[in-house]
């Protein structure tokens, strides 16, 4: 339990700290707005670019990387459906609340929990992997064009994941991962040095927009959707996780180690992508803080039923 609570420790402080500098008014009226922005194009795309050009792929090609694909997928899907069909909620924001049901925060809350209550950092690199390569790309790439309007064309529909900087970024790492190119040090240390600012960035400008709003504030939060979201993140993608790594015969430590990362909350990722489109912005912020919350006795049940 001490790894699990120093992790979120880690994450609440820095939060506070955003919310502190926009208590404050240190960055100005449209700091999180620019902070946003910084994360999303320049600091999100570098730290993805070394995660993949520096990943052992032998490593992460593991019965971890089918069940984090397929899980997130699934519940992704099924948050899509129910927000289309049922809450009739147009494409961006059920796009956007389909990642905050199921993108997990595998980076700045995943890898110290791996650490210190799994033992080994690798667990997470699949679902990092998945998250770049994939579900990042594919998420955005219906932003993109859902948010075109009438302007969508088959050619600009086509193009969208060739202009989106975190794509081309995680494309670019993974190339050089598989032809086993290595960039001279001196031009790999810029992009190490930006990419450093990627998760604290994230989690300043989260805690910036926690200024002067409340959580699941009547009339302003969809409660709706945060409550099915949450539901979604925190029971149905755990118990999935679970089930599909018995499927594929994952038994003991690696079998809890899946469930724990399963059980990971919302990621702040998703409120920078909304932040960056202007679509779904509250529903993100409120499902990451909940979930974030709602995980630390997530954790500590699945620690003590599976350890």
């Amino acid at each position: 339990m001490s790894g699990v609570l120093e992790g979120f420790t880690v994450i609440f402080v820095v939060i506070a700290l955003g919310y502190m500098l926009a208590r404050l008014g240190v960055l100005g009226d449209h700091g999180q707005f620019v902070l946003s922005r910084l994360v999303f194009f320049v600091a999100t795309p570098a730290l993805l670019f070394v995660t993949m050009a520096t990943s052992d792929l032998a490593v992460i090609l593991s019965p971890t990387l089918a069940v984090a694909g397929v899980s997130a997928l699934v519940v992704g899907s099924i948050y899509l459906l129910i927000s289309k069909l049922m809450l009739k909620r147009a494409t961006p924001e059920a796009t956007i609340g389909g990642l905050a049901s199921s993108y997990v925060n595998a980076a700045n809350l995943g890898i110290p929990i791996a650490v210190y209550v799994l033992g080994d950092a690798t667990f997470v690199a699949p679902l990092l992997l998945f998250q770049i390569m994939i579900y990042s790309p594919l998420a955005l790439t219906i932003l993109d064009i859902s948010t075109m309007g009438k302007k969508a064309s088959l050619r600009s529909i086509l193009i969208a994941p060739f202009k989106n900087p975190i794509v081309l970024a995680g494309g670019l790492g993974l190339a050089l991962s598989i032809t086993g190119l290595e960039l001279p040090e001196a031009l790999m240390q810029p992009f190490e040095l930006v990419a450093g600012t990627a998760v604290p960035g994230a989690l300043l400008a989260f805690g910036l927009s926690l200024y002067g709003t409340r959580v699941l504030q009547k009339g302003i939060s969809p409660r709706r959707d945060v409550a099915l979201a949450t539901g979604l993140k925190m029971i149905l993608q755990p118990v999935l996780g679970y089930l599909l790594a018995r499927l594929l015969g994952v038994e003991g430590h690696e079998l809890f180690a899946i469930t724990v990362v399963s059980a990971l909350p919302t990621a702040q990722n998703v409120f920078v992508f909304a932040s960056r489109y202007n679509r779904g912005v509250v529903m993100a912020r409120d499902t990451a803080f909940v979930t974030t919350l709602l995980s630390i006795p997530a954790i500590a049940l699945v620690t003590a039923l599976l350890a």
